[in-house]
């Protein structure tokens, strides 16, 4: 019997996600056993300054994928939002599992939504993308960088480092705390989405068509088409959470896919957002993207890069 190691980020919520994925697998077959292996990454070790000045979230899967080529782990699941839009040689991601809740929360002390949080009150994200979404809705706000994981991001809201902070309703959801802590659910028309924010990625080598095949039994193909629109918007835009670059996909009726895709300056002032409706996933993202270009995002872009070189 074949033993699948599962590598996985040491957080709480990466090691839950990780568990719910091999519990699928499990139910589908008992031709495998799987353990898991927990990888520290450099996006887990550095703390103390902002994803944006130390390279993005690819910083999360870096190490992983070393794994992955060193034959260390078979396979490995990650946050499909800290996914590079370019996937290396020789790696693919195997499927994609139904999507939970897309949207941002807003958490804060005083229970106030965002709307309601008085002027100059300091809020705490570790993307461009969010801090750019709350300051273009409240430019009277804050807007500071806060690190961690989930638990350490909450006690430092707790401890009065923040007034209020944005997370990823996905994570709370998968560690069932959602009705313990959100102050506000932020609708996509408020915030809109990292890409592929709440769906997984299964990451394994291109040659194990064993474990191929079997993750293939746990991928929804409405997700898949979706994300992969969100992708090549991203791809296409040459970007990452080193830029405020949000895509959000909704499949309709007949097979279609309807994207949101939105370009901003960090401060929020300067936003290109647009909608495209189509079959093909991929040439949706590319046309949207191309079109939020020619519109003025391509000056934004090198404006944002320039602000943070």
């Amino acid at each position: 019997m074949r033993t699948i190691t599962v590598g996985s980020r040491k957080s709480n919520l990466a090691l839950v996600q990780s568990r719910w994925v091999i519990e699928q697998l499990a139910e589908i077959t008992d031709r495998f056993t799987f353990e898991v292996k927990k990888i520290s990454t450099k996006g887990d070790r550095i703390l103390d300054v902002t994803l944006s000045k130390i390279g993005g979230k690819g910083l999360f899967v870096k190490e992983i994928e070393r794994a992955l080529y060193e034959r260390e782990i078979d396979m490995a699941v990650h946050s499909m939002k800290d996914m590079p839009s370019e996937m290396p040689d020789g790696l693919v991601i195997a499927c994609i599992p139904a999507r939970v809740d897309p949207r941002d929360v807003l958490i804060t002390r005083g229970n106030q939504k965002l709307s309601e949080l008085p002027s100059g009150a300091v809020v705490g994200t570790s993307s461009l993308r969010r801090g750019a979404q709350v300051l273009a809705h409240r430019p009277d706000l804050q807007v500071e960088p806060v690190r961690g994981n989930i638990d350490t991001r909450i006690r430092k809201l707790k401890d009065g480092q923040f007034d209020a902070i944005v997370l990823a309703a996905a994570g709370l959801v998968r560690m069932g705390w959602t009705d313990d802590i959100v102050t506000e659910f932020l609708e996509p028309s408020i915030c809109l989405p990292a890409v592929g924010q709440g769906a997984l990625a299964i990451e394994c080598r291109e040659d194990d068509h064993e474990l191929l095949a079997l993750l293939g039994e746990i991928n929804d193909e409405a997700t898949f088409r979706t994300v992969s629109a969100e992708r090549a918007f991203l791809r296409t835009l040459d970007g990452s959470c080193q830029t405020p670059i949000a895509a959000f996909a909704e499949e309709q009726d007949n097979n279609r896919v309807k994207l949101t895709g939105l370009v901003s300056s960090i401060d929020g002032k300067t936003r290109f957002r647009g909608e495209k409706i189509g079959v093909d996933p991929e040439e949706i993202g590319v046309s949207l993207a191309e079109e939020l270009l020619a519109q003025g995002a391509r000056d934004v872009l090198a404006e944002v890069k320039e602000e943070l070189d």
